[in-house]
């Protein structure tokens, strides 16, 4: 059982908790146990449906109702497996018995070539990069290298950032570029990359979203938004279908980030009277990652001029009776390399 031991979660086993084991073993997919037999399956999708629909992440696993987990059998053959992971797109397929004791797991990679990957849904979006800034909070690296160029893994940014939308078959991008603008340009364009790539300038500062407005007309569906300094490890079809399915006019992809309070929390009721102590309670919130979807009309709302930031985007859509949305994804699945420390401490430790 030590092949599998760190997917293994119990019936008691909280959301949030659930949501960091992801984390720490990098996966999306977990196995519930009871009473050491096979209880059911949990996906990072099912966490991330319980929380659109507010459910309380400190509530337990089973308050999910995933009505069927497919699994393997004793009785199967290795093709029949192999046919289920591959239909599942599953990281995983556990291998049960007739007593549900989990007697063997599949992985991916047992059947599939090391360095192929899950096929991922294809998607005709465009993705517009954010690259203009002057990289001030990542001083004195971008003295030198511009802030879209810092390299990360084996790629710069903007390769990298460019890579994972590719990923869903995406291959048009719009890289809004200032600071050092010649010298992205030169480096990108000798890179011979397979895609369709347009710069686009801001003669002046315009904000985190002001720039866009020199787009109106590009757009005929949703597109992304991504700022150059920051990663998402989440599933980009199931943004769009969020966005999609709820008619929304911009979606925020919000990271799910948990706070520990130093100090115990006095619940108290009429007149003063302790109801209870939590003692150092966890509050649960989500974040700005910096990645958005966005309707094509929105731009109209943009100005022509001056500084206009995404944050005023969304205050001007929703008094204009629009939605905006918050798609969640668990904090290991965002990266911000934004700061210098950040920056330094992401490198160091991959």
């Amino acid at each position: 059982m030590s092949k599998f031991s760190h997917l293994l979660i119990s019936k008691k086993t909280t959301l949030i908790e659930s949501m960091r084991r992801m984390d720490d073993v990098k996966g999306k997919l977990l196995i519930i146990q009871n009473n050491n037999k096979f209880y059911s399956l949990i996906s990072i999708g099912d966490i991330q449906r319980a929380i659109i629909n507010n459910i309380d992440l400190s509530s337990p696993v089973t308050s999910i109702d995933r009505t069927t987990s497919i699994v393997g059998y004793k009785t199967d053959s290795r093709d029949e497996i192999k046919d289920k992971l591959y239909n599942l797109r599953a990281e995983f397929l556990p291998v049960i018995d007739s007593k549900k004791n989990i007697i063997d797991l599949f992985f991916w990679i047992d059947f599939f070539p090391k360095n192929s990957s899950n096929p991922k849904k294809k998607l005709s979006n465009e993705v517009v990069i954010m690259a203009g800034g002057l990289g001030t909070r990542v001083k004195p690296l971008t003295n030198v290298i511009p802030k879209a160029m810092l390299p990360v893994n084996d790629k710069s940014f903007l390769e990298e950032i460019m890579f994972r939308f590719s990923e869903y078959s995406i291959n048009r991008f719009h890289v809004s570029v200032n600071h050092k603008s010649d010298l992205i340009k030169f480096y990108i364009k000798n890179l011979k990359l397979p895609y369709n790539i347009n710069f686009f300038s801001e003669d002046s500062p315009r904000g985190t979203i002001g720039g866009v407005k020199s787009l109106k007309g590009k757009f005929n569906s949703p597109f992304f938004v991504s700022n150059c300094d920051i990663l998402i490890d989440s599933d980009y079809s199931e943004i769009v279908k969020f966005h999609e399915e709820n008619n929304f006019d911009i979606t925020i992809v919000g990271a799910v980030l948990s706070d520990k309070s130093e100090y115990g929390k006095l619940n108290t009721g009429k007149n003063g009277e302790m109801i209870s102590i939590e003692e150092k309670p966890i509050s649960n919130h989500k974040i700005n990652t910096g990645v958005y979807l966005l309707e094509p009309n929105v731009i109209d709302l943009i100005p022509a001029s001056g500084i206009f930031h995404i944050t005023d985007l969304m205050e001007l859509v929703k008094k204009n009776d629009g939605k905006v949305g918050v798609f969640p994804v668990s904090s290991g699945s965002w990266k911000d390399f934004g700061t210098l420390k950040s920056y330094l401490n992401h490198i160091l430790v991959n």
